[in-house]
């Protein structure tokens, strides 16, 4: 590959990355969040006002990244401005959660080829360094699991009188593994989970009260409990059933 088409193929690569970052950032300004499609938002999980760092160097994020990291952390209301790579969060002895999407940030430096430092050798010029751009995919802390307590983040706890008593003490009776945080609610029938958003972060009390008691309802029919067919994926007869289910 010649010089020129290396470093034009480069241009093209940042060109379309900042194309892309652009269009999303015009998107998300002229979008607006409908509370009755999901009803609850991020402004009570934001993350401290920080720049975004990496939780396994400690080294802080630059460039484009910045506002890359930061529009995700808004978007999705992470509680963290760290992250971390996938092979980043095993080494450090956690795992990425089953389900959880990352964000791609970039890597922009300069080599010199090794036949462009023959050349130089041979003409007596100066080698010339071709550009490259590098994509990496990140995920929040936030969206790790099993992390050491130094890296981890936990969701802060819901203020006192969100959650209604008996809701709470019904939740606890089921024995089912509840666990508060993220931005989505979800119930995971393989590990037997269910993850709910804060109650802090809805709208409305009542609608943490309902999605809560929704996802639980999905939690009942796991294999150890009524035995429900939960292998139906979205738009499938199995799916709607087990929606209707979890409904009544």
């Amino acid at each position: 590959m010649s010089r020129k088409t290396a470093s034009a193929r480069a241009g093209s690569d940042r060109a379309n990355l900042y194309d892309e970052i652009t269009d999303k950032i015009v998107a998300e300004l002229e979008a607006g969040r409908v509370p009755w499609v999901q009803p609850w938002g991020t402004a009570a999980v934001k993350a401290p006002l920080a720049m975004p760092r990496n939780a396994a160097t400690g080294r802080q994020y630059s460039g484009i990244n910045v506002l890359i990291l930061w529009g995700a952390v808004i978007e999705h209301g992470y509680a963290a401005q760290t992250w971390l790579t996938f092979r980043q969060a095993l080494a450090l002895g956690g795992n990425v959660r089953k389900g959880e999407h990352g964000t791609t940030v970039v890597y922009a430096d300069r080599f010199v080829p090794d036949d462009e430092k023959r050349r130089a050798r041979e003409t007596g010029e100066e080698a010339q360094a071709i550009p490259f751009l590098k994509r990496f995919t990140v995920f929040n802390a936030a969206q790790c699991e099993n992390l050491a307590d130094d890296v981890a983040v936990a969701a802060p706890p819901p203020p006192p009188g969100l959650i209604e008593p008996r809701v709470e003490a019904l939740i606890r009776a089921t024995g089912i593994d509840f666990r508060i945080g993220g931005n989505r609610a979800f119930y995971a029938p393989g590990p037997d989970f269910v993850m709910v958003p804060p109650p802090q972060a809805y709208f409305e009390p009542i609608n943490w009260h309902r999605t809560a008691l929704h996802e639980l309802g999905h939690a009942t029919g796991h294999a150890s409990r009524v035995g429900r067919d939960l292998s139906g994926s979205y738009g499938t007869k199995k799916y709607a059933f087990e929606e209707l289910v979890a409904l009544s």
